[in-house]
């Protein structure tokens, strides 16, 4: 069984009378513990795949099997639950709070899953030190680098136990340098934690870490290969 699995999956929005296909016929599957590479242009479709396997937006067509089980068989507040405590996700954009610490940060996931408040302390600064930013446990966000921000992302992303941590464009808004330093981050993830990783990037340079590349073009998968 795997993992992941789409099957003749396809994603259309529709404005007025103008039908937009976004993905069509995507066909995959992913296995537990792999680190895989999602690619192409943009508006290629990477980010709105990455929304529906991250249980953030529905397929119009097709199937999306998660853990032997289709989406249709869980109801929105099954999803939500799945999402918060199976799921990590990284964005380009780091989506810290601004006001708040980075142990703050990365303690707000444990709010909505289901272990005891008195652990979310431990949680965190496991996650934090993971990640080589315990030096920096109390500051902001606006007295981080822009590296060290993404590094308290992925702290966030971990802090649940995450089966999968889907990450769009994670060096998006890094120097070339900052960005491997985050790749080698996940990659350590996957390699010695056994994190499933996907990862969405048009850098050829990033996506050379991961085991396989997903390259998609005009909504559609263009080749799927391992490295």
């Amino acid at each position: 069984m795997a993992f992941i699995q789409v099957e003749n999956l396809e994603k259309i929005y529709l404005t007025g009378e103008l039908k937009t296909e976004v993905l069509k016929n995507i066909n995959f599957s992913i296995e537990k513990g792999e680190f895989v590479a999602i690619m192409g242009p943009s508006g290629s479709g990477k980010s709105t795949l990455l929304h529906i396997l991250g249980f953030l937006d529905k397929p119009s067509k097709g199937k999306y099997l998660f853990e032997g089980k289709t989406i249709n068989e869980y109801t929105d507040d099954e999803l939500a639950k799945i999402r918060n405590s199976r799921m990590g996700f990284v964005f380009q954009s780091f989506n810290l709070l601004s006001r708040t610490s980075v142990l703050d940060n990365a303690r707000l996931p444990l709010a909505y899953s289901s272990i005891k408040e008195e652990l979310w302390n431990k949680i965190a600064l496991k996650a934090i030190d993971e990640v080589g930013l315990s030096h920096r446990q109390e500051y902001r966000p606006s007295q981080l680098s822009g590296g060290e921000q993404q590094r308290a992302a992925i702290a966030r992303a971990l802090v649940v136990n995450p089966g999968v941590i889907f990450a769009d464009e994670p060096t998006g808004n890094l120097d070339s340098k900052t960005g491997l330093q985050i790749i080698n981050i996940l990659k350590k993830l996957n390699q010695e934690k056994g994190h499933t990783i996907i990862l969405i990037t048009h850098e050829q340079e990033v996506a050379d870490f991961a085991q396989r590349i997903i390259r998609l073009r005009d909504g559609e998968i263009e080749s799927d290969k391992k490295i």
